[in-house]
């Protein structure tokens, strides 16, 4: 049996942006899969002083959310979603804040509202709007770029939660 290895936009979308899209939910496929089942003390270890799989989680959720609410649609967000995130994002030196004590099934909630509230806003939207700028204070931006964007992201912080479950599970091993 072979592969398809094609991109396919997905329904309910203008196709272009259906593309995109794919590609978006396409990136988070073996993120959920890999931290699906997650024991507390994975999501919580800091290893050398680093980010935390929990920390990284949040961070994921949050930018996603604040590049649609903020970016997007103009700042104005969602009252449910932004209860999601009660903490800031960044400690005072800019590293990200420790997330520690929250379940692998409050992650996996946050991650899903946030992508589902995405999904409702695209799933409207045209191909003029999804290259219209929007014009905020330091930077123009489409939503189309804000999606490349948050593929980017997520990628780079999807590598760093599975290196940090290879350590965990080396040093897991090594203490049996």
């Amino acid at each position: 049996m072979r592969d398809d290895l094609s991109v396919v936009p997905l329904p309910d979308f203008e196709p272009e942006i259906g593309r995109w899209i794919w590609c978006l939910e396409d990136v988070r496929k073996p993120l959920l899969k890999r931290v699906f089942g997650l024991n507390q003390d994975f999501l919580d270890k800091r290893l050398n002083g680093g980010h935390s799989i929990g920390s990284l989680l949040y961070h994921i959720a949050l930018i996603e959310a604040d590049w649609l609410y903020e970016e997007v649609l103009g700042g104005k967000w969602n009252p449910k979603i932004r209860s999601l995130f009660p903490l800031e994002d960044r400690n005072s030196d800019n590293t990200l804040i420790h997330i520690e004590g929250q379940n692998i099934e409050e992650h996996l909630h946050r991650l899903k509202s946030v992508r589902d509230e995405l999904l409702f806003h695209f799933r409207s939207m045209d191909v003029k709007d999804w290259r219209t700028a929007r014009s905020l204070t330091h930077y123009d931006v489409t939503p189309e770029w804000v999606i490349y964007h948050l593929i980017e992201h997520e990628s780079n912080h999807r590598g760093q939660i599975f290196q940090i479950l290879r350590h965990l599970k080396e040093i897991n091993i090594s203490q049996l």
